[in-house]
């Protein structure tokens, strides 16, 4: 089972858990679209899924709707103003002041001033309409293309289903030009700093609509890794994430590495490695059979796995092989990020933590 089908059963499980309750509920139900997060200090304890460097800033963003902001590697955190409680999943900061975040209920958030308030770009119930709207142009000026047709007839059940689809990462190049992917082959871009967003649904080699989980720039190039073994690279010049043979079948959950090396990883502590960028693959022996959910680079070059249930693994020779450090008190990692000043956060089920490396 993947990771993204995991959270969706949980969410499930717990709603149906509650049919008698669902009245009263509903008499006071606020969207979590329109619905700030909560201000509250505790909840840096809380459950958190993506970090990022703002300039010498780390931002970390979780459940929701909780953003917290750090000024001292992560020795103290404040919390942000956010006007949604969307659970968050990835955020990231071309730019010390201008930076994204993206979550379920189809939510992309922007910040201008380094993580400290943010407002709404786009979400879940513009996520339908917006692709109806681009497709049919698309469709009405080339009436023959099958493919074009289908997409018309996927974003008009998209429109019908409502804000119910994730964004799982987002990657900007600058501050105008960005990617958002997420569930079920979902992918936009925008040349204008998130103002306007554009389906590129069309615009990759994913005819099975597989989740799409990470999106990453390794070096020059940019990568998705996402369900079934799919990686996808981008081509500059034709505007397409053109798919990436790999042996190995499995979800991927995410990308990391360095100019001349990159490195995906997985199900089952399933780990991969490129010196050719995507052109052949080998496989990486960790002797953990742990899914691998998070990665980050070290200033001195350092590559760092960690596993699902907190296994910090570090690798010295470009990713050719990683060493298990030895450590106490492991806790679910569900993303980690190098500070400005060198120290290692990580960001999981049980907030947010600095890690020691030897």
């Amino acid at each position: 089972m993947t990771m993204f089908k995991w959270v969706v059963l949980t969410a499930l499980v717990a709603a149906l858990a509650l049919p008698f309750t669902r009245a009263v509920v509903a008499a006071d139900f606020t969207d979590v679209l329109d619905q700030p997060a909560t201000q509250a200090d505790q909840a840096v304890n809380g459950i958190f899924t993506g970090l990022a460097t703002a300039g010498q800033r780390l931002v970390a963003v979780g459940q929701r709707g909780h953003i917290f902001y750090s000024d001292d590697a992560g020795a103290h955190w404040q919390q942000a103003r956010v006007p949604v409680s969307s659970d968050l999943v990835a955020v990231q900061f071309p730019t010390p002041q201008q930076g994204w975040t993206v979550g379920h209920d189809g939510v992309v958030l922007h910040s201008s001033d380094a993580g400290q308030t943010w407002s709404i770009q786009f979400d879940g119930r513009q996520v339908g309409p917006r692709m109806l709207a681009h497709y049919q142009k698309l469709a009405a000026a080339q009436p023959d293309d099958a493919e074009l047709q289908a997409r018309v007839a996927e974003a008009q059940r998209m429109t019908e289903e409502g804000a119910d689809k994730p964004f799982l990462d987002v990657w900007f190049e600058n501050e105008r030009v960005g990617y958002i992917v997420g569930a079920f082959n979902l992918i936009f871009r925008t040349d204008d700093g998130g103002v306007t967003w554009t389906p590129w649904l069309d615009r990759t080699d994913n005819p099975s609509a597989l989740n799409l989980y990470a999106l990453r720039a390794v070096g020059s190039e940019l990568y998705i890794a996402g369900e079934q073994g799919l990686v996808l690279k981008l081509a500059p010049a034709a505007e397409r994430f053109n798919a990436i043979p790999t042996p190995y079948k499995g979800s991927f959950f995410g990308i990391t590495g360095k100019p001349g090396v990159v490195v995906v990883f997985g199900l089952r502590g399933n780990v991969y490695r490129s010196v050719d960028a995507g052109a052949h693959w080998s496989k990486v022996e960790l002797g953990l059979p742990l899914s691998i959910t998070a990665s980050t680079v070290t200033a001195d070059g350092r590559i760092i796995l960690l596993s699902q249930a907190g296994h910090v693994l570090v690798s010295t020779d470009d990713g050719a092989s990683f060493k298990l450090q030895p450590q106490n008190g492991l806790a679910p990692v569900a993303a980690a990020q190098v500070s400005a000043s060198g120290a290692v956060v990580l960001a999981g089920a049980y907030g947010l933590r600095q890690l020691p490396l030897e």
